[in-house]
């Protein structure tokens, strides 16, 4: 058994920072994909009747606001981070893809 997968064992602040700004990078790379994605986002009323259906507009407002929360959580992480509330941290970093998952969560219920 190898030594990494002891229960006990927990990463050092340097390794967090690390993870932290790997998952920063991450969320900077979505970010201009959600801005093309918001640039497109009218599109969903293109089909007859989209534009009277409350989950069309649901997934309007997702993917207009998903660039902004793919800049805004890692830097609030990092603010929570060096605050000392990792679990906190983690969870804003988590957020764009949270938001990303309901986002084509929705999509396939809308139809055109």
């Amino acid at each position: 058994m190898s030594g990494a997968s002891k229960p006990g064992r927990r990463l050092s602040r340097r390794a967090k920072m690390i993870w932290m700004g790997v998952a920063t990078a991450a969320c900077l790379a979505l970010a201009p994909i959600g801005a093309v994605g918001a640039l497109f986002s009218p599109l969903i009323f293109d089909h007859q009747g989209n534009i009277l259906n409350p989950l069309a507009w649901i997934a309007f407002l997702l993917m207009v606001l998903f660039w902004i929360v793919c800049l805004i959580g890692p830097f609030l992480a990092w603010v929570l981070f060096k605050r000392d509330r990792e679990p906190l941290a983690w969870a804003a970093m988590a957020a764009p893809l949270a938001w990303l998952t309901v986002l084509v969560a929705i999509l396939q219920f809308i139809p055109g």
